[in-house]
């Protein structure tokens, strides 16, 4: 791309285009990073830099770039039917056969799908429907929801209340006086300690203690994702997601699991719940769904929760719908996706890269300012402290994040580097050894240059 057209499109992007969960101001002054291409694991920006993609885009390519068999399914769908409403008893055969293969891959429980553009508005219309539920079966007092402090769940007006991180709230009045939250399980700083069955335990405690607070009578559900993302990449202890599926069913509630993140091979098997044989009321997927490719996500809900709806309102239509609900173009998308994580080896090939990233995760322990290290499957971070004994974060103020971030561009390397300097990485499940090799070798550079900044330096303890 030339000089003159980069700064045309700086320009032009600068004065309209409004960017997700940025400051708009330092975004007007800064200008925006331009993409221009992808192929396998890397991106190339308009000055023709090379980046290696370790966060697959925003956790949703999970495929890799350039993968011609998903543009041809989309490219014959456009040519063939490239809209059809599921409006009127209107359906088309890709969204169809999407919505059928989910039942089959999913957790048992799971066995009706309604499709979204995405993950907020998958938890939008799961809070739609489970209101719907409980006034169609004749409780219409429970209303309240409970999620997890460091919790994503979407920037939808209710969703973002569900949601437990600062900047969804500022200035959008939320949480909503009906939405509570319980402590992250966190093991990295958990009051608990770090013993596994302490930290399940002390999660169930807070559920129990929250609902009882509230009234079992007046609770409607619990949502929860399996590795909390957004929050900073917090792994749960192996059994905590089956004893809080436990907790709920004995307090009579429904138990929601956000996959948004973590579906589609992100964590080693197709979904989470299947490490632990979860089987939730409800579940929302998105980002790997179509690896990206086209916007969509999904809600799966079990014969219960569905059939207590189509019984609600006799004669009645059910008032939920998007005009883009199961987009044959993006159900193509997702039919050819899924195959390419089980014909096409990737989800085998995630589960037999998973050691290498794992081992590369381990050894940024012994860098000065690396904490933690965690992970499940190739959803992981590192945690940066200023003092690893006491677990001490670094003073706002020395704006390490971003210069992490800055650092790791002119390295060559994306990753996500959140405001409390966790680090968070989501390789494509097409990424290879040597790949990893040289994610770990540009990270180490990167946070070498960092902590030989004067005042990063004088920071660490």
């Amino acid at each position: 791309m030339h000089n003159n057209e980069i700064t045309e499109l700086t320009s032009l992007d600068r004065a309209h285009l409004i960017h997700p969960v940025v400051d708009y101001r330092s975004h007007e002054q800064r200008g925006a990073t331009i993409l221009v291409s992808g192929h396998g694991a890397y991106l190339e920006d308009a000055q023709g830099k090379e980046l290696l993609d370790a966060f697959s885009g925003l956790w949703c390519v999970n495929v890799g770039y350039g993968q011609e068999s998903i543009v041809r399914a989309a490219t014959e769908q456009m040519r063939q039917l490239p809209y059809a409403t599921t409006y009127f008893h209107f359906a088309s055969e890709p969204a169809i056969r999407l919505a059928a293969r989910l039942v089959e891959l999913a957790p048992a429980s799971l066995r009706h799908v309604y499709f979204t553009l995405g993950g907020s508005d998958a938890v939008d219309a799961a809070i739609r429907f489970i209101t719907h539920y409980y006034n169609s079966t004749g409780r219409p007092q429970k209303k309240h929801f409970i999620s997890l402090e460091r919790g994503y769940h979407g920037s939808s007006s209710q969703g973002s209340g569900l949601t437990a991180i600062a900047a969804f709230h500022q200035n959008f009045d939320v949480p909503l006086p009906h939405q509570h939250k319980i402590p992250s399980p966190y093991p990295y700083r958990n009051a608990a300690g770090p013993d596994p069955q302490a930290i399940i335990d002390a999660s169930v405690a807070a559920l129990r203690a929250k609902v009882g607070a509230l009234g079992a009578d007046k609770v409607a559900a619990f949502f929860c994702e399996p590795v909390q993302g957004s929050g900073g990449v917090i792994v749960p202890p192996k059994g905590w997601l089956k004893a809080m599926r436990e907790a709920c069913r004995e307090l009579g509630i429904l138990f929601v699991v956000d996959e948004v993140i973590t579906g589609f091979g992100r964590t080693g098997p197709l979904f989470a719940c299947e490490a632990e044989d979860v089987q939730p009321d409800l579940m929302t997927v998105a980002k790997g769904l179509t690896a990206g490719y086209a916007p969509m996500g999904a809600v799966l809900m079990s014969e219960a929760v569905y059939a207590a709806i189509a019984d609600g309102s006799p004669g009645m239509p059910v008032g939920h719908g998007h005009t883009y609900s199961a987009h044959p173009v993006s159900a193509a998308v997702g039919l050819e996706v899924l195959r390419l994580y089980e014909e096409g080896g990737l989800l085998a090939n995630g589960v037999a890269q998973t050691p290498h990233f794992e081992e590369g995760l381990r050894e940024m322990l012994s860098h000065p300012l690396v904490g933690d290290a965690r992970n499940r499957g190739l959803l992981g971070a590192l945690e940066l402290v200023a003092d690893k004994a006491a677990k001490t974060r670094f003073d706002p103020a020395l704006k390490l994040s971003e210069r992490i971030a800055a650092a790791a561009y002119r390295n060559g390397v994306i990753f996500r580097a959140f405001g409390d300097n966790i680090l968070g990485f989501a390789p494509a499940l097409c990424y290879t050894a040597s790949e990893f090799e040289l994610l770990f070798a540009r990270l180490k550079q990167t946070l070498d240059e960092v902590l030989d900044q004067p005042d990063v330096r004088r920071a660490v303890k």
